[in-house]
């Protein structure tokens, strides 16, 4: 990307920090121009692709995520763009091209100047969960495979649990997959369809304590566990240790360090809550057809996006009474 000549001041920003009010020189010898607003587009995996920019002169730039880019002096730092003189207040004696002038300076000068829009209030930073919290966690009474049998003793004749617990019992290899899908699945059983939030809680906890790995294969179980988790523990009024679990399902969030990345896993995710997978197309279709058993397993997993929602606090599309009164629904309705 060209910019123009030196002597219009400019130094490099990296596309992911560009914000409106950052003043950028598009491609071409013009001066900087205004960034009025700027759209973030994804690739096919749903990875921060590109960046399409508008000025406030209908420029348009786009520019590849990880680029740096020749930005004005005017960006969103406070300092004035090329060509703006920043009129400083009566009686200021700082110089009218210093860096250190501030927002409320800028924004009350005269004439020409640069006003800078204040930046996003910046959400609160997720945090781990302290040693004193994860005490409410009670260690396993036994082994892992101890706690399987133990979850199953009472519900003989189950088939479902008793196949899974029979799986289980030969060894739980944490690291495999398939093992903490079986163990999510069982504790899931033995809430949701046998009522048994008690064995479901000490089976889930096999898994809630595992950390975030990378693999996301593996963390969809320990999600699994965590969301039904802080449910039992809410729906039986243990909220301290609800908020343990829900602390441990968002823990993860928090580790990129990349601000660039961050702000769009952000992004991402909360598009994610706001537009959730509720299998309503699925669900309808199963009853059109009259297939109970297919409407069943499809509200079984709305039941689950639902307390995963929950267990996350919502989301600015559903709300913790909205989800309460959902959960409700479907959990009569898989029961039934």
């Amino acid at each position: 990307m060209t910019h123009s000549p030196a002597s219009q001041q400019y130094r490099e920003k990296q596309a992911g920090d560009l914000q409106p009010g950052d003043f950028v020189f598009l491609p071409g010898d013009g001066p900087a121009e205004e960034i009025a607003s700027i759209e973030v587009q994804d690739d096919d995996y749903g990875v921060a692709a590109l960046l399409v920019v508008t000025t406030v002169d209908g420029g348009i730039a786009r520019i590849a995520a990880g680029s740096s880019v020749p930005v004005g002096a005017g960006a969103s730092d406070g300092s004035a763009a090329p060509g703006s003189a920043v009129v400083l207040p009566p009686g200021s004696e700082a110089d009218a091209d210093s860096s250190t002038s501030t927002e409320d300076e800028v924004q009350a000068a005269a004439g020409s100047a640069v006003v800078v829009p204040p930046r996003p209030q910046t959400p609160p930073a997720v945090t781990t969960p302290a040693p004193e919290e994860l005490a409410l966690i009670p260690e396993p009474d036994g082994t892992p495979e101890a706690v399987v049998r133990a979850a199953v003793a009472n519900h003989k004749g189950k088939n479902g649990v008793q196949v899974l617990a029979e799986r289980l019992a030969k060894g739980i290899n944490t690291k495999s997959g398939s093992c903490l899908r079986d163990l999510s699945n069982l504790a899931f059983d033995l809430c949701i369809v046998l009522r048994d939030p008690d064995n479901a809680l000490a089976v889930a906890d096999l898994l809630n304590v595992l950390p975030f790995d990378g693999n996301p294969d593996r963390w969809a179980s320990i999600e699994r566990a965590l969301a039904l988790s802080s449910f039992i523990c809410r729906e039986g009024g243990q909220t301290e240790r609800a908020a343990v679990y829900e602390k441990l399902l968002r823990a993860h969030e928090s580790e990129e360090t990349d601000p660039f990345k961050a702000r769009i896993a952000a992004k991402v995710r909360q598009r994610a809550l706001n537009e959730p997978n509720l299998y309503d197309k699925e669900i309808f279709r199963a009853i059109d057809n009259g297939n109970h058993e297919a409407e069943r397993e499809w509200r079984f997993l709305r039941l689950e996006s639902l307390l995963f929602l929950r267990a996350h606090g919502g989301s600015e599309t559903l709300g913790e009474e909205e989800l309460g009164r959902r959960i409700g629904i479907e959990l009569d309705a898989v029961r039934a």
